[in-house]
């Protein structure tokens, strides 16, 4: 299986208003594990970014002067993401702003090439109550976000990762290798290749191994149909 955890940052709040998408981050999954493949674009959006955009992901006018459009890089874009499923946080806020840049340039919406799982969805359903924004659930499942003084799309699309796979039960280490000096306030340059280490797989020892034995010959006693884990 094939998925794209994917993230974007854009000029304001809302794609109807005009507002345009100003960075395009996605890292890939196969088999839920990260490949080290990715995407990313810092875009011109030809138009100003309003005030509280930019105090929450820091990237400024001057600074997209010299990147490309939309426009340039849509078809690279749709190669990347066809036939993997999105994983998006807030599905959608990201799918709105791409299926406007997409009508713009005269292509397809993104469901024609790509199916969405929204985690924020899945993060309510499996956390009803609590706070469910990416830094909420970095902190409920202990993952390390220190580099995320601002928001940035694929810095942000790897945490998503992180998140989205210990959220759906595979463990994970996800080392936050990019050089994300030069997204907010920094100089332009090239995201490196993600590196995956190894998880250590732990075993139980004897005494738990011994408690465990223990605790299924109660339950099978208790059980009118037996214990299915001790068969």
């Amino acid at each position: 299986m094939r998925q794209i955890v994917l993230d974007t940052e854009t000029t304001g709040l809302d794609s109807a208003q005009g507002h345009r998408i100003i960075e395009i981050g996605c890292v890939e999954l196969l088999n839920r594990k990260l490949t080290g493949n990715h995407f990313h674009h810092y875009l011109q959006p030809d138009r100003d970014i309003d005030e509280g955009a930019f105090e929450v992901h820091g990237i400024s006018n001057e600074f997209l002067l010299d990147k490309p459009r939309f426009a340039t890089v849509a078809d690279d874009f749709l190669r990347f993401v066809n036939g993997a499923e999105l994983v998006i946080h807030n599905a959608p806020f990201d799918v709105g702003f791409i299926d406007a840049e997409l009508k713009l340039v005269g292509a397809n919406r993104l469901e024609s090439v790509s199916t969405v799982l929204d985690t924020l969805v899945m993060a309510r359903e499996m956390y009803p109550g609590q706070r469910n924004s990416l830094d909420a659930l970095c902190k409920r499942l202990e993952i390390d976000n220190s580099q995320r003084t601002l928001h940035g799309a694929l810095l942000d699309a790897e945490i998503l990762a992180d998140v989205y796979l210990l959220m759906t039960g595979g463990q994970v280490s996800l080392s936050l290798s990019v050089d994300h000096s030069l997204a907010p306030r920094g100089l332009p340059g090239e995201a490196q290749q993600i590196e995956i280490k190894p998880t250590p797989v732990l075993c139980a020892g004897e005494d738990e191994l011994r408690a465990h034995a223990i605790w299924l010959e109660k339950l099978k006693k208790e059980s009118e149909s037996g214990c299915v884990w001790g068969r």
